[in-house]
């Protein structure tokens, strides 16, 4: 395979023009609290965004979160508080205090820090968090999906928008290489500091990062990776719509805590279109918020529909547990969803 060839433009610094497009959808917001670490990444985003917002678009909160786990972090919040005095944006500091886990120490101080960023925008009156995610830190974050073996939403990666603790959460610069932050960090003069535990390779994402290099050299660049997550995150809002129309255009009914619907029905459409209309399903049928954040494993959901498709169309009646229900399909084709009480959480072994 023909290796892709340099794009000249991923190492051109960001200029006031490319940061009003790219901020553009961030003008409507009151304040922002804008994640800041000290690394070229977030310098970068912190000194375009203090240049665009000037006086007249979003008030800007730098955050920057000490996690407590080297002690030159405490050094670097005060490079950032310093940093940010002469861009003239107001900065705070948060620690993540406590007793550190000794697994999945990474994503547990991803939540941390969204948790302390949440906090700090609900303190301050800020309607949106964002961060400096680049189009290299989606590309890892695909290829990591891939190896664990995520759906469609998995693989379309990080949004540009979403929520987290409730917030708003934006990401500006996913469709930037990260080396273009680097070029305007070095182009303005403005110091970063690289923190050690992003060449570690005892962590998942860095073993990836390790790899890119190498994936590039072979046509799978950082950008291609990037633009296959934007057409998979197309594809899956497409496939989510229909499942919707599709769920809504069968007859359904519900009474003494139970939901039905024809299932038989729902079998004329294609299978990805009956898996994503079942949980679609299960969703509506959950009592809380916090009862829709327990996701279903897709492996899992996979399975079931598919037993319930094969069970429908020979006719015969199926029991299963999914998502904290029971499912009863009775042989004409209606499925009951029932909840099951105090074990309801997560995906259940299927029972027949």
């Amino acid at each position: 395979m023909t290796a892709a060839p340099a794009d000249p433009s991923e190492s051109q610094p960001l200029t006031g023009a490319d940061a009003a497009v790219l901020f553009r959808s961030l003008a409507g917001e009151d304040a922002l609290v804008v994640a800041v670490s000290g690394g070229p990444d977030s310098v970068a985003l912190l000194a375009l965004l203090a240049a665009w917002a000037g006086q007249s678009r979003p008030r800007l909160l730098a955050v920057t979160v000490d996690h407590g786990l080297r002690p030159e972090a405490a050094q670097e919040a005060l490079m950032v508080g310093e940093l940010c005095a002469g861009l003239g944006v107001e900065h705070r500091t948060r620690r993540w205090l406590g007793d550190k886990p000794q697994t999945a120490l990474q994503e547990k101080a991803r939540a941390a820090r969204y948790a302390l960023l949440a906090e700090e925008a609900r303190a301050s009156g800020a309607t949106a968090i964002v961060t400096a995610h680049t189009a290299d830190d989606q590309a890892e974050t695909l290829l990591m999906r891939m190896a664990a073996g995520s759906g469609l939403a998995g693989l379309a990666g990080m949004a540009p928008r979403s929520a987290v603790n409730g917030i708003v959460l934006a990401r500006p610069l996913l469709g930037i290489a990260k080396s273009r932050l680097v070029a305007t960090c070095q182009a303005s003069g403005l110091s970063f500091v690289r923190d050690p535990s992003n060449d570690d390779p005892r962590f998942t994402r860095i073993r990836w990062r390790r790899l890119l290099p190498e994936l590039a050299e072979a046509g799978l660049t950082a950008g291609r990776l990037g633009q296959l997550a934007n057409r998979l995150a197309r594809a899956d809002e497409a496939l989510d719509r229909l499942a919707l129309r599709a769920l809504a255009a069968v007859p359904a009914g519900e009474g003494d805590g139970q939901r039905w619907f024809d299932f038989a029905r729902l079998c004329q459409e294609p299978e990805e279109i009956v898996i994503r209309s079942l949980a679609l399903a299960l969703a509506a049928a959950q009592d809380s918020d916090a009862e829709a954040e327990v996701p279903l494993r897709l492996a899992r959901l996979e399975d079931c529909t598919r037993a319930l498709i094969a069970a429908t169309r020979e006719g015969r009646a199926l029991r299963r547990t999914l998502g904290g229900f029971r499912l009863s399909l009775a042989g004409d084709g209606v499925l009951t969803l029932m909840r099951e009480g105090r074990r309801s959480r997560g995906v259940h072994p299927a029972t027949v």
